[in-house]
């Protein structure tokens, strides 16, 4: 930890959240929004399904830290939705079991303290045909995305906590096959952009989180601030 301390927001998932800094991604976006107002935590796992984020929950959010995250940004669910391998192996997680496995880290990370406030990013869609073209095959559906992407909805209603529907929000977009992806999965700038926005949108809800209702840090006037023409100091904090 470095002082002064600041609100802590954890962004915890998959390759989604990974790669959310590269591509002028959405985690990116939102590190800009809250630049001098909160810490944005990367904790992206590339080829995680829900199964595997619930055996570390423990070790990423210890119950008995000294500081606890004002907002924990959670996605897991592409990987889980992949078409199970003839072997058992590979990331494929049975539906029950995900809404479950979802279900304990919503507990867990609500329950880390009164002023922890959780959001759930649902599985957006994929573009079949541009997978395809790069990998050929990895079992990954648009509309297995979109079971998974339901359930994951219907359980943040159930335990009352925030869910963007991405696989929605997504393909609201006409040109969303051509535009939003760099691979068919994972999201490029103008997807990202999307998914940022999305989540702004959500976190304007809350006073306590959004962005512009957060104080500054150091924002008072000072006399080392840029002089003006008219030969006074301009404070350039908010800008």
């Amino acid at each position: 930890m470095i002082g002064p301390g600041r609100p802590l927001f954890v962004l915890f998932g998959s390759s989604i959240v990974q790669f959310s800094y590269s591509n002028e991604g959405w985690g990116a976006i939102l590190a800009h929004a809250y630049a001098r107002k909160a810490d944005i935590i990367l904790r992206g796992y590339a080829g995680w399904n829900s199964r595997r984020a619930l055996e570390v929950l423990d070790k990423v959010f210890p119950k008995d830290a000294a500081v606890q995250p004002s907002l924990v940004i959670v996605y897991f669910g592409g990987n889980d939705s992949t078409e199970p391998h003839p072997s058992g192996l590979g990331p494929h997680v049975p539906l029950p079991e995900y809404v479950e496995n979802m279900k304990k880290i919503a507990m867990h990370l609500k329950g880390l303290s009164e002023n922890t406030h959780v959001m759930f990013l649902s599985t957006p869609p994929v573009n079949e045909e541009q997978i395809l073209e790069i990998f050929r095959k990895c079992g990954r559906t648009n509309e297995g995305c979109r079971i998974y992407s339901e359930a994951c909805l219907k359980l943040c209603q159930e335990v009352d906590i925030k869910c963007i529907d991405l696989w929605t929000a997504i393909q609201q977009r006409d040109d969303w096959k051509t535009v939003c992806f760099t691979d068919g999965i994972h999201l490029s700038s103008e997807g990202s952009k999307l998914v940022g926005e999305e989540i702004l949108k959500a976190l304007a809800e809350e006073p306590s989180l959004c962005w512009r209702s957060l104080p500054t840090e150091f924002d008072e006037d000072s006399v080392s601030d840029p002089v003006g023409e008219e030969g006074k100091n301009i404070n350039i904090s908010n800008l």
